[in-house]
């Protein structure tokens, strides 16, 4: 019999959305009820947005310096906003264990506030965890600059650090579909990232990964990956997993990773073999001696379905850039991943059961074209590893 944990006891998780984009990610997770045992706070220059963020806590940065009025897409505003509401923001952070931070790369709030907020997280000892956009192609160099710049500033100040790409998220959604449908796939995006790792610390079952577990593999993580993917059918297991390690998302593959978290969801008929199916094809495609965590939720909404989000860290860079160069192949993704000694690759599990959880949009990949991209899109010296993206209000 599984008994409904006490969440009060668990890991103090806090997500912080900052910005336009960060603000709707964080209205979307507490709209969709997406989440258990984790605070949100909504962070805004810009008085008027800020009403209409759905976060349980808002601050209003920089009340003296803008009025209220926004940043103007400065990010140099967005950081003294910042810089003279820190003593409001490092007391909503205190006494917290682990904090997510969420924004639009390119804007004003978002790209000069994240780095402060991330560097008075760290300084009071929490878990630092930012999940951040790239603009689309279409918005400009200038602002693709800007995001580049943002990003580098936040590499340092955080521990982990996760980039989606705008411009990806063409490659995964129905050319149909909405711009308010489009929208609401990439808060899904988000969080789902978000909470398929807090899902491994707050919604413990029959086997509990402890947060030490999860901190070991992500403090002083830096650049990380994401990846999400579904699978229906006979073989869904091994196709959701395939999918979120070769999701339209990542830029890049997720070889020589060697810290890995994963969250596999399904339905009442999840089977042990089916999560033994996915955590195999996961360890085929990640560095031998990885320390790899997973999660098992049962989600009694799933009919026939699995989701599974992976979140892939500790890279190489240096040995990472001459395998590019070389053109070496992928690994193919059918065989066990074992150790030098024989061993197979480290494993801690977690299982979990939800009952009548939210449904999210989900992102169901394509087929994957080649992308091209017009010089004048990108900085010259991008780095390959800071793989940001996506929402829209962006201030």
């Amino acid at each position: 019999m599984l008994i409904k944990p006490d969440i009060a006891r668990f890991a103090k998780i806090k997500v912080v959305g900052i910005g336009g984009s960060g603000c709707n990610a964080i209205s979307s997770m507490v709209v969709g009820n997406q989440m258990n045992g984790v605070d949100f706070l909504g962070v805004n220059c810009d008085a008027q947005a800020l009403l209409t963020c759905q976060a349980q806590t808002k601050i209003q940065i920089g009340e003296n310096l803008t009025r209220g009025l926004g940043a103007g897409g400065n990010p140099d505003v967005g950081r003294q906003a910042a810089e003279e509401s820190k003593e409001k923001i490092k007391e909503y952070l205190r006494d917290t264990d682990m904090v997510f931070l969420t924004c639009g790369e390119g804007g004003g709030t978002g790209t000069g506030g994240a780095p402060i907020i991330a560097e008075l997280a760290k300084e009071l000892g929490a878990l630092t965890v930012a999940v951040v956009t790239k603009p689309f192609h279409f918005e400009g160099t200038r602002r693709m600059v800007t995001a580049e710049e943002g990003i580098m500033m936040l590499k340092d100040k955080v521990d982990t650090l996760i980039v989606i790409p705008n411009q990806r998220l063409l490659e995964v959604i129905d050319k149909k579909m909405t711009l308010l449908e489009a929208f609401r796939v990439a808060d899904s995006v988000l969080s789902q990232g978000v909470q398929g790792i807090s899902d491994l610390i707050t919604m413990p079952g029959l086997i509990n990964v402890d947060f030490a577990d999860v901190r070991s593999i992500m403090t002083n993580a830096g650049s990380s990956l994401m990846g999400i993917g579904t699978g229906v059918g006979e073989n869904r297991a091994a196709t959701a997993a395939r999918t979120a390690i070769a999701s339209p998302l990542l830029e890049i593959s997720i070889e020589g990773a060697k810290g890995v978290l994963f969250n596999i969801t399904g339905g009442t008929d999840l089977t042990m073999a089916e999560v033994d199916e996915a955590a195999k094809q996961i360890a085929a495609a990640v560095d031998p001696d990885a320390n790899i965590i997973f999660g098992a939720t049962i989600d009694e909404s799933l009919v026939d379905q699995i989701k599974i989000t992976v979140i892939a860290t500790g890279f190489d860079e240096t040995k990472r850039r001459l395998r590019e160069l070389s053109g070496r192949p992928a690994p193919t993704m059918g065989a066990y991943a074992t150790t030098g000694a024989g061993h197979p690759a480290t494993f801690t599990r977690s299982t979990t059961v939800v009952s009548d959880a939210a449904q999210t949009p989900t992102v169901q990949p394509q087929a994957k074209p080649t992308a091209t991209f017009p010089a004048d899109d990108l900085p010259p010296e991008e780095d390959e590893f800071d793989i940001p993206a996506f929402l829209r209000q962006r201030s």
